[in-house]
């Protein structure tokens, strides 16, 4: 098969959307199938992969992104060739999936990556909750009933999706990870970071940004420093420039920076070394929708400290595979408290952590992924070969 991937932004910026292309490329690659990748950005750019086509676009700041209504002539031919199209982002790409593979009955798939529905709050506060939340639900019925399928990474999504008014059929299919990294890696030196055996080091990894809590994490994490001398936050991954500087300046005010250190961007293929030298993995996000980072927290044998939101839920079962609290301070500090307290319970949950991880495999969501492409691209052959019937007459009646 020849699958497009459409997608408003791709490498080099780094996100989970961006890591789920990539990983899924590589393993329908390995099944035989042609990935072509579909984005907007820097046309300069050197990718290290090949079938990658960018479309100019207007950038956006420092966030990655860019802006355009349009691919060019010869990405969109390009893109009318493909046997099926996967669209990852709703509003740009997705609307241009429709434009320009449904009058050529080109199936066009759509998973829903991202809370829209927070990330509008979180960047928007200004707007109105019911403005938000009635653009989405004008807006996303519609554009699902127009895809030929929809997938949801998780079973909390799919209750969203119903939420907002979506009547498609949704299947449920997590998001794969490349679980034997993260099973096989070796720890970094503890001693390097100044760490001793003895101390307990959490982890948050992950985009610095406003939609991660990470202000609510850092509060409940300075309540347990107050109680408890060998505790410690290690925070890998980066974001825009003001939002790690609120979040560095959120440090010093709670008086933590002796025991939080931030370690900026890292290699992904160094991620996993850095997890097996911790001792749990720490989340407070909400706006998850399949937390790819939660689970190779787990893959890693870790225990999940997280807040009871859809996608997060629907990953750590409370109680034995991490803690799960609501969104209340007290209650999150309280748990992660006795998280830290008890090593033997941490290991406990690590070991059924990384069993638990196994259903995340990538080899087993790519199989069942291509189960759905093959499906649709069967039940779309009668259409498309009317249509190639009746351009290949319109051709030759225009060439007699």
């Amino acid at each position: 098969m020849r699958i497009g991937m459409m997608a408003d932004v791709y490498k080099p910026h780094v996100s989970g959307i961006t890591n789920y292309i990539d990983l899924n490329k590589r393993y329908l690659e390995k099944a035989g199938h042609e990935v072509f990748v579909f984005t907007f950005g820097d046309q300069d750019f050197q990718d290290d992969e090949p079938r990658v086509v960018r479309s100019p676009g207007l950038p956006l700041v420092d966030t990655g992104y860019y802006l355009s209504f349009r691919h060019t002539i010869a990405a969109k031919k390009l893109l009318q060739t493909m046997d099926i199209v996967h669209v990852h982002h709703p509003f740009l790409s997705g609307r241009l999936a429709l434009r320009y593979c449904q009058p050529l009955h080109i199936p066009t798939v759509f998973t829903n990556h991202t809370r829209y529905d927070l990330y509008a709050q979180a960047y928007f506060p200004i707007l109105p909750e019911e403005i938000s939340d009635g653009l989405l639900q004008a807006y996303m019925p519609p554009f699902c009933e127009a895809m030929s399928l929809v997938i949801s990474p998780s079973a909390g999504m799919a209750d969203i999706l119903r939420n907002m008014g979506v009547i498609s059929r949704i299947e449920i299919i997590p998001n794969g990870v490349e679980l034997q990294h993260f099973y096989k890696a070796r720890p970094l030196s503890r001693a390097e970071f100044g760490y001793t055996k003895n101390d307990v080091l959490l982890i948050y990894a992950g985009r610095i940004a406003l939609e991660k809590n990470l202000s609510f994490l850092l509060q409940a994490f300075a309540g347990v420093v107050h109680a408890l001398d060998n505790i410690h936050l290690l925070i890998v991954g980066g974001g825009q420039k003001q939002n790690e500087d609120e979040i560095k300046q959120l440090v010093a005010a709670l008086n933590i920076r002796h025991r939080v250190r931030f370690t900026g961007m890292v290699p992904y293929g160094d991620l996993p070394s850095y997890l097996a030298m911790c001792d749990a993995f720490v989340t407070a996000s909400v706006t998850e929708v399949h937390p790819l980072s939660v689970i190779e927290g787990m893959a890693s044998g870790l225990p999940v400290m997280g807040i009871q939101s859809p996608g997060v839920s629907d990953t750590i079962e409370d109680g034995k595979t991490g803690f799960l609290a609501t969104e209340d301070l007290p209650a999150f500090t309280a748990k992660l408290t006795r998280l830290c307290l008890d090593a033997s319970l941490r290991r406990q949950m690590g070991d059924a952590a990384r069993r638990a991880s196994t259903r995340y495999a990538i080899e087993q969501t790519t199989k069942t992924m291509l189960e759905q492409y093959e499906r649709l691209v069967y039940a779309s052959r009668p259409r498309r070969e009317n249509w190639e019937v009746r351009l290949r007459g319109l051709l030759e009646k225009f060439l007699q």
